[in-house]
């Protein structure tokens, strides 16, 4: 279908466009043109339709002589935009009481009498929109499951109100575009019935970090509306890119399941049903399907890419529905580091989902609605329920956005990062919690999570050149134990990770005794089977709540770092820490001396554990052999003797772990006096040693290092722990093993990374505020 005039069509099939005709229907209908021209090979579902063209825009406001009295009256606006309010209304007034010129009409109902008049979206495309320099993302109307011609009719104009919005013109204003050079193309698509299904977002590029290796994709129930304007939290899914063309593997290395309590139905919004709330929306197969079309369309572009998809229910179909570059993370520099870094906070007052990484402190200025922009202070921290494209006037003045809902891909989110902003989203109650005019602290520096704190905090800022940090031949690695910042130092030159901590995913994700989850059946605390059956809601078998979130999160430190190893030590709880696990006291002794207790290996192979560790061994499992991530080293803490470390090997083989299979390497930690004297034999079964300097110095010295009494005595610097550590690496050498340190001591003391250097180590483990003082000090001594 096309409709002609003298000076072009009035309206085009989306086939028919390529992303070169943004003058003609702008940027969203040009992507879509695109993408069913181009990646239809690829298997990419995009609904058809058809688009207005800008030359229909024009034509519609000749027709009504519009042109001059819209110019006129925009040239009301005042300078500071106080009576913006009434200039927009007054503009979007004339448009919809105005006629579509007959032949746009007939154009239009020819288009839509071509699709077989079924339930569309009417959705508005800027011919300025989606260019690298702007985003118009969020700024016009879209109307979804329109039907019949009265209605179709009625959106369209809606649609060209929507370009004078009050967001949109002060959008306009704050980019430089001239109001009337910018003109609107209608896109009617194919209604993907999201309602009876889900929809959301997804990026080609980690939205906080800008890793570029992941797709993110966020998920909600019903029309897709919710997860943009930020009305829920969604489901969230990381899938690691460079392993998708691996049909055998599932490399989601990140699966979280949100609250997603209520719904878009049509233009209802309901509560979602408990099953709903407790399901993610989305299988694995379906994810993976999304994130190589996201991977197929960032290569199309050239860049990173931020999109919208759906699925509809009548036919179970995946579709995107629209594409449009990312602005924000894709246009950082790769060559400098920004770092914050807490120092001292006060008391933390709520809790939500970090949006950026920095820091950012003022007074709360809580308002319940854009309208009350007058009561707003510049520099203040603005506290709401959620935002949308009319809040970016106040948005720009805050210091801090913080709101009770919303997820990663929200309007609140994606404005904040466009902005530069530090953000926290969907902590549910901030708007309760923080009071007009307290000071506050918001801080995104602490992973995943962000934290708004009482007062002004103290922290520092510091800004690095990554290309003038020294290489060495010496590994400088990374200690990490929260996934959820591992994406956050990508742009460190690492060597890898010494050290990923078990113990911190099993305590502050898992948080359920493994034991707990094994023998649930037996388990007579009320109040932890209680929590036990919240927190594994969504598995059927609770023991797959713990090696799914183990395997996940052990998985996305190894995304982050692949094809660099990444060393994971398997589960060093003491007995105490291991009791203070929801069902832990049914499972652990009480010990005198927890420190020298059942600790590490002796615990592994032992009636007490061995179920747990099983547990442990099918996550790393899953996170190498299902996940793909294949460059895990296993490490195993606290093995007293060389006959413990062939019994913990036979376990892990057990559970399909077994050193040198698909090249397994398992280390071993050297952290007790007798892996020194023994190095030998234990060399003879393990890949590597890495030196636990904190409890290598307390058993060397007799020193608890928990003592406040005798902090004065613990220093791994003491000359009896360096010759130990001088012996060990000795040995190491001759037998040909890897050797490494993951203690605190050069992170503490830079300067005894000298030390190591000298008696030939092979890596040392640092954590990541540390990395580049360290990376420095290793270079001197190599030069030296």
């Amino acid at each position: 279908m096309q409709a002609e005039t003298r000076t072009g069509a009035l309206a085009l099939p989306l086939a028919e466009l390529a992303r070169g005709d943004i003058a003609r229907v702008g940027g969203k209908n040009a992507s879509l043109g695109e993408m069913i021209g181009r990646l239809a090979q690829a298997g990419i579902r995009v609904p058809g339709g058809f688009a207005t063209t800008a030359e229909a825009y024009w034509r519609f406001l000749d027709h009504n002589q519009l042109t001059e009295r819209i110019g006129a009256k925009l040239g009301e606006l005042a300078e500071d935009a106080h009576n913006l309010a009434t200039v927009g209304r007054a503009v979007r007034e004339m448009i919809l009481a105005a006629g579509l010129p007959p032949e746009l009409e007939a154009a239009i109902k020819r288009g839509y009498r071509e699709m077989g008049r079924r339930a569309v979206a009417v959705r508005s495309s800027a011919t300025a929109e989606d260019l690298p320099e702007a985003s118009f993302a969020g700024q016009l109307e879209t109307f979804l499951n329109v039907r019949g011609d009265a209605a179709l009719l009625e959106a369209c104009k809606r649609c060209y109100a929507s370009l004078f919005t009050d967001r949109a013109i002060v959008y306009r204003r704050n980019h430089g575009f001239e109001h009337m050079k910018v003109a609107l193309s209608i896109g009617v698509q194919r209604m993907v019935r999201a309602d009876k299904a889900g929809a959301g977002v997804m990026f080609s590029i980690d939205t906080e970090t800008g890793f570029p290796r992941t797709v993110l994709i966020e998920a909600a129930w019903g029309l897709g509306e919710t997860v943009v304007q930020g009305m829920v939290e969604p489901d969230a899914y990381h899938v690691f890119k460079p392993l998708l063309d691996r049909p055998q593997l599932k490399p989601i290395v990140g699966r979280q399941l949100g609250a997603k309590a209520r719904k878009r139905v049509g233009r209802k919004l309901v509560d979602t049903r408990k099953k709903e709330r407790e399901a993610f929306v989305l299988t694995d197969d379906e994810v993976l399907q999304l994130a190589r079309w996201a991977c197929a369309i960032e290569a199309h572009y050239g860049q990173p890419m931020d999109m919208e998809w759906a699925k509809d229910g009548d036919t179970g179909e995946l579709f995107v529905v629209q594409a449009r570059p990312e602005t924000v993370q894709s246009r950082v520099a790769a060559g400098r580091l920004r770092t914050y870094r807490l120092q001292k906070t006060g008391r933390r007052l709520v809790t939500g989902l970090a949006i950026g990484l920095s820091i950012a402190a003022g007074k709360v200025c809580r308002l319940s609605g854009p309208q009350e922009i007058d009561r707003f202070e510049d520099g203040a921290v603005l506290v709401t329920g959620n935002t949308d494209p009319d809040w970016v006037p106040i948005m720009k003045k805050a210091s801090a956005i913080v709101t009770d809902h919303g997820g990663r891909t929200s309007h609140a989110a994606i404005v904040s990062r466009e902005l530069g902003l530090t953000a926290v989203v969907g902590t549910g109650n901030a708007s309760k919690v923080l009071e007009n005019g307290m000071e506050v602290t918001v801080s995104c520096a602490e992973g995943d999570e962000g934290h708004v704190y009482e007062g002004r905090a103290e922290f520092e800022v510091e800004e690095v050149d990554v290309g003038e940090i020294p290489r060495t031949r010496t590994q400088v690695m990374l200690n990490q134990a929260e996934p959820s910042s591992a994406f956050r130092w990508w742009r460190l030159p690492a060597d890898g990770v010494g050290l990923a901590r078990m113990e911190f995913i099993v305590g502050n994700l898992i948080r359920i005794h493994p034991m707990a989850l094994v023998r649930f059946d037996r388990l007579e605390d009320r109040k932890a089977r209680r929590e036990i059956e919240r927190l594994t809601r969504g598995y059927a078998d609770k023991t797959e709540y713990f090696v799914d979130t183990l395997a996940r999160g052990l998985a996305r430190i190894a995304a982050a770092h692949h094809p660099r190893p990444v060393i994971v030590r398997t589960s060093d709880f003491k007995t105490n820490e291991y009791a203070r696990l929801i069902g832990g006291a049914a499972f652990e002794p009480k010990e005198e001396n927890p420190m020298l207790g059942w600790r590490g290996a002796s615990r592994y192979y032992s009636d007490g554990y061995r179920e747990g560790f099983a547990l442990e061994c099918r996550a790393l499992a899953r996170a190498r052999e299902t996940l793909g991530l294949d460059n895990i080293v296993v490490m195993i803490p606290f093995c007293r003797t060389p006959e413990e470390g062939d019994r913990v090997l036979a376990e892990m083989a057990r559970h399909g772990l077994e050193r040198g299979r698909n090249g397994l390497q398992v280390f071993v930690m050297c952290e007790i006096p007798s892996n020194v004297v023994l190095a030998e034999k234990f060399a003879e079964r393990f890949d590597g040693f890495s030196i636990g300097s904190n409890d290598l110095t307390q058993l060397v010295l007799g020193v608890d290092r928990d003592s406040a009494l005798l902090a004065a005595l613990f220093d791994e610097r003491s000359e009896a722990v360096k010759e130990t550590i001088a012996a060990l690496l000795a040995k190491a050498k001759k037998s040909g093993t890897k050797t490494g340190l993951c203690g605190q001591a050069p992170s503490t003391h830079p300067e005894f990374a000298e030390f190591l250097v000298a008696h030939g180590i092979d890596s040392i483990s640092v954590t990541p505020d540390s990395f580049l003082a360290v990376k420095r000090a290793v270079a001197r001594a190599e030069s030296a």
